[in-house]
């Protein structure tokens, strides 16, 4: 996991000098799927962000401040939540273009009272599927930034499953906290305290510190603040 948001922050810094190391990462063999995947993922983030094709793209305004780890796909006259789904699930296309179509449903998904959120919510929750631990990583990752209700049953589902990787119940239990004040997310989070995964059981910790913020209204727990212009 560490290594993982290791490579993904290389990708964010976008520096071309990182590209040689992470493309034998990529193709080495023995090397860990997850590190390899992200490798994947961040190359082509750093030479799309370097390509001209980057400079010439439409991408739609996101609600978001992050950096993520793909942008969201080029915006259309109108988006189309059933379109983004196949690309999402399409496990013939890179996965850097699944995740571009993830994180323009993200994008759809906010704010939470948009006709488009709730239906871009289950298409986004489709992806748990995946044969990828850190793409159902990063859906769930994505459920925690949107804080969307929808979200809650496919989160507590990933949680709950003892086969799953620990990466990906990490998340889920994280994002879980960003729910906090929804009707019986913290006592289902309570539930895995006794988790025989560490790093679930801590990052339930976590989360149940999450809930807390929330219900007493500060709403900026794990974001970083606005800072207002100067005059």
């Amino acid at each position: 996991m560490v290594r993982h948001e290791s490579a993904e922050a290389l990708g964010a810094l976008g520096d071309a000098g990182s590209l040689n190391i992470m493309e034998k990462m990529r193709d080495d063999p023995n090397e860990q799927t997850v590190v390899r995947e992200t490798c994947e993922i961040a190359i082509d983030r750093i030479n799309w962000q370097l390509s001209e094709n980057s400079k010439s793209e439409k991408l739609k305004q996101s609600d978001f401040a992050s950096i993520d780890p793909a942008p969201p796909a080029a915006s259309t006259s109108s988006p189309s939540i059933p379109q983004l789904r196949a690309a999402l699930l399409d496990t013939s296309k890179p996965l850097f273009a699944r995740y571009r179509a993830m994180f323009a449903l993200r994008d759809l998904a906010s704010p939470p009272d948009a006709l488009t959120a709730e239906p871009a919510v289950q298409a986004l929750a489709a992806g748990f599927v995946d044969k990828s631990a850190l793409f159902r990583h990063e859906i769930a990752f994505v459920f925690g930034q949107l804080s969307h209700p929808a979200s809650i049953p496919a989160l507590l589902k990933v949680l709950g499953d003892k086969s799953e990787e620990s990466m990906v119940r990490h998340e889920a239990a994280e994002a879980l906290g960003s729910l906090g004040e929804e009707p019986g997310v913290e006592e289902q989070l309570r539930a895995f305290l006794e988790d025989s995964e560490q790093v679930v059981r801590e990052s339930v910790i976590v989360a149940l510190d999450m809930a807390e913020y929330e219900k007493n209204g500060n709403m900026e727990y794990a974001m970083i603040p606005e800072v207002a212009a100067s005059a």
